[in-house]
C-alpha cells in the first residue's frame, strides 16, 4: 500500500516562508549590531577621563599635567612617547594602589597611613587657601589676636660668676667683695678680671627675648634679672658651689606693631587659621557620620 504523498506548498506559502526567514535574519543582524553598539557605548569613558582601571577613572587633567612635566624634562620633546609613558605609569600606579588597598596596607603600614592623612588634610586646607581676605577681615582678625602679633620684650644682661676654689664659701666672699667694688664705681671689666671666674656659656652682649636669655642663666636668675631696674646689680645668688651676680643692662618693652606694618604676616595667619577651622569642621562632620565605639575606660 502506498503511503500518502506529503502535501506540496503552494506558491503563496513558499513566498511567505521566504519572507519570514529574511525577516528573522534581518532581526538577528539588528540585534547583533545593537549588542556591538551597546558594548561600544559601555566602553566609552566619561568626559574628563583618560582611562578606567577596574572601574576607577583616571583623570584627563592629571594626565595632561604629567605629560607636560615629562615633555619639559625631555632633551628632545616627543609628545607621543610622553603620552604613552605617562598613561602606562598612571595605570600601573592605580593598579598598585588598588593592590595596596586589597592587602590592607592602609591599616597596617604607618607610613601609608601618614601620607594618606596628610593628603586629605592638604586637600581640605587647600580649598580655602586661595581665599582673599578683605580689609575688614584683616582688621577684625588683627584686633582679636593682638597678643599673638605682639613682639615680646627683650633684656640685655651680664653676669659675674664665682666658683669655690679650695675653701668652701670662698666664692661668696669674692662675690660680696665684687658687689662692693661695683657699688663704689669700679668698672665691670676690671672687677671681672680680678675677682671673677670664666663661664662656660657667657651671656651675649645683646637684647634677648626672655626665652633665649633663660638658656644662658636658667629660670631663677632670669626672674632675678627681670625684677631689677636698668643698671642695678642683684645680690649674690648661690647655686651649689657657685655664686652669681647679675645686672640688668637694658630693657626693651613688648611692642605691638600696627596692622599696616605687618599686613602680609596677618594675612598669612588669617588664611592659616581659616584652614585650621575648615579642617576642624571637616573632622567633626566625619565623626558625626561615623559609628565610633570606644572601649570601656577610654571614654
Amino acid at each position: 500500500m502506498t503511503s500518502p504523498a506529503s502535501p506540496q506548498p503552494s506558491s503563496g506559502q513558499s513566498k511567505r516562508a521566504t519572507w519570514l526567514l529574511a525577516l528573522g535574519a534581518t532581526a538577528g543582524l539588528a540585534l547583533a549590531a545593537w549588542g556591538l553598539l551597546g558594548d561600544a557605548a559601555s566602553a566609552r569613558l566619561p568626559e574628563g577621563s583618560v582611562a578606567r582601571v577596574n572601574g576607577t577613572d583616571l583623570r584627563l587633567d592629571d594626565f595632561e599635567r604629567l605629560v607636560a612635566a615629562v615633555i619639559k624634562d625631555m632633551r628632545t620633546p616627543d609628545v607621543e612617547r610622553a603620552r604613552k609613558r605617562v598613561l602606562d605609569r598612571m595605570i600601573e600606579e592605580e593598579l598598585l594602589i588598588q593592590r595596596a588597598l586589597d592587602l590592607g596596607l592602609v591599616h597596617l603600614d604607618r607610613k601609608v597611613r601618614a601620607e594618606l592623612t596628610s593628603s586629605v588634610i592638604a586637600s581640605v586646607v587647600n580649598d580655602v587657601a586661595g581665599q582673599v581676605a578683605s580689609p575688614r577681615d584683616l582688621e577684625e582678625f588683627y584686633d582679636e589676636n593682638k597678643e599673638y602679633f605682639t613682639r615680646p620684650g627683650r633684656l640685655r644682661a651680664r653676669r659675674l660668676y664665682f666658683r669655690d676654689a679650695g675653701a668652701p664659701g670662698s666664692a661668696l666672699v669674692r662675690a660680696e667683695s665684687a658687689l662692693a667694688r661695683l657699688a663704689n664705681g669700679d668698672a665691670y671689666e676690671t672687677v671681672r678680671a680680678e675677682l671673677g671666674d670664666s663661664e662656660i656659656s657667657p651671656i651675649p652682649n645683646a637684647l634677648l627675648p626672655a626665652t633665649k636669655l633663660r638658656e644662658y642663666v636658667g629660670p631663677t636668675l632670669l626672674r632675678t634679672i627681670d625684677s631689677l631696674e636698668v643698671g642695678q646689680w642683684s645680690k649674690p645668688s648661690v647655686s651649689g658651689s657657685a655664686v652669681s651676680l647679675v645686672q640688668l643692662v637694658d630693657r626693651e618693652d613688648a611692642v605691638t606693631p600696627v596692622l599696616a606694618e605687618i599686613r602680609d604676616q596677618v594675612e598669612v595667619d588669617w588664611r592659616r587659621r581659616l584652614g585650621d577651622a575648615a579642617l576642624r569642621d571637616y573632622l567633626d562632620e566625619l565623626r558625626d557620620r561615623a559609628k565610633v565605639e570606644i572601649a570601656e575606660g577610654f571614654e
